[in-house]
């Protein structure tokens, strides 16, 4: 690899990194804030709060590495040839292939990790976080509800509670259980403690009411209480404590060869199919962005020709790109027609890169769009300036 290539790689690589480093720390925080409350109410570590998060991320990955590469690549390029670099590349006689080169390698890489994320890592958390939930069924009060808000736990299951202390106490409780078609269950208590008795955790209610329906006659009957104790494993779905895994949770291995005795894979093969062919075709995005880069910012050109910023003309086209892909996959698991398309679009969108790298075209937004993008904005900044001399010239006047 010459000197030049290395040079570009390096630049490349820190963006990247940067970009890549930053998004994923959105990301975490972003789950941070939406679990604060079980970490602040929780009686679980701290370590184990993390260990559930973290779990999360992995998911993130496979898609910001796609955008984080065409941000790295388009903003280096672009950098490049304002600074002239670009130029003296080429008059120094070095090949496209200089600049082209480094980028197509890191982006392989990037793809082969991305599949590798997809299809090991992710399962794998994926699966790790519902077995945690399921193993933490007993907690569910502490994982999932949050203070004034009804939370469904289950179908025909919402919980809310008004207030919980650092210790655990809970002040107002109200607990709506309508699983049994036959019968209607209302609690309410002033107050509330999850006790770990050490083979079961139990949900101490003190002075309140069980309400009582019977569906078929509407009969009701309160029964007050002092005290009342509910087993937290009767709060759980009938699951046997084993987690729900969905076809987005399979490794790739299980999703090439379903079993066939799998109830969500009996009821619905064909969102197995689906997820199939989303993990067969996310990966190559990073290569297909890398080369919509590549035709948009490659080659140098002039500051009076370069009216648009290459930049944007990548990321935008990167955007329309994923999300015909995305939208088509959130498709695919109702219409088997649209399993094709997961194929199509990444692979019409690299060879139509391809085209514009072969034939020295470069992509970008057309001249006519440009200028009237140009145009519009110089008459609103003259239109601003307009009124803006017009409303400090009555001012200066008045004081006068």
């Amino acid at each position: 690899m010459r000197l030049i290539e290395i040079y570009i790689l390096r630049r490349i690589v820190v963006m990247f990194f940067a970009v890549l480093l930053s998004a994923v720390g959105i990301t975490w925080i972003v789950n941070l804030l939406g679990r604060i409350n079980f970490l602040t109410t929780s009686g679980q570590s701290f370590f184990y709060f993390l260990k559930f998060s973290s779990n999360l991320l992995p998911a993130a990955f496979p898609v910001v590495m796609p955008f984080a590469l065409v941000i790295a690549v388009t903003q280096t390029l672009s950098t490049m040839n304002q600074d002239s670099e670009l130029v003296v590349i080429n008059a120094a006689g070095a090949p496209r292939s200089a600049v082209i080169r480094p980028v197509l390698l890191f982006a392989v890489v990037i793809a082969i990790a991305s599949f590798l994320i997809a299809n090991f890592i992710v399962p794998y958390s994926q699966i790790n976080m519902r077995q945690m939930m399921a193993d933490a069924r007993a907690d569910v009060i502490d994982l999932v509800v949050q203070q004034g808000v009804f939370t469904k736990i289950d179908t025909d299951l919402y919980l809310q509670i008004e207030n919980r202390d650092a210790n655990g106490a809970i002040q107002g409780m109200f607990l709506s259980d309508s699983r049994d078609k036959a019968t209607d269950l209302i609690y309410y208590a002033k107050d509330a403690l999850v006790v770990d008795t050490g083979s079961k955790n139990l949900l101490i209610m003190k002075d309140g009411e069980v309400d009582r329906r019977d569906v078929q006659t509407g009969g009701v009957s309160i029964i007050k209480f002092n005290t009342y104790a509910l087993d937290l494993a009767a709060l759980a779905p009938a699951d046997d404590g084993e987690p729900s895994i969905f076809a987005k949770d399979r490794p790739l291995d299980y999703l090439l060869s379903p079993d066939p005795n799998d109830k969500l894979f009996q009821q619905n093969p064909l969102r197995f199919r689906s997820e199939l062919a989303k993990r067969l075709t996310d990966w190559m995005y990073p290569i297909v962005f890398a080369l919509i880069s590549l035709a948009a910012a490659a080659d140098s050109r002039s500051h009076r020709e370069a009216r648009i910023s290459a930049s944007f003309t990548a990321i935008t086209l990167s955007l329309i790109l994923f999300w015909l892909g995305y939208s088509t996959g959130q498709s695919s698991d109702k219409n088997a027609s649209m399993i094709p398309l997961l194929y199509a679009f990444p692979i019409l969108g690299g060879l139509s890169a391809i085209y514009a790298l072969v034939t020295n075209r470069q992509i970008g937004v057309p001249v006519k769009w440009s200028n009237w993008v140009r145009d519009t904005f110089a008459a609103q900044q003259a239109a601003f300036a307009s009124a803006g001399a017009r409303l400090f010239g009555r001012k200066r006047g008045g004081h006068r």
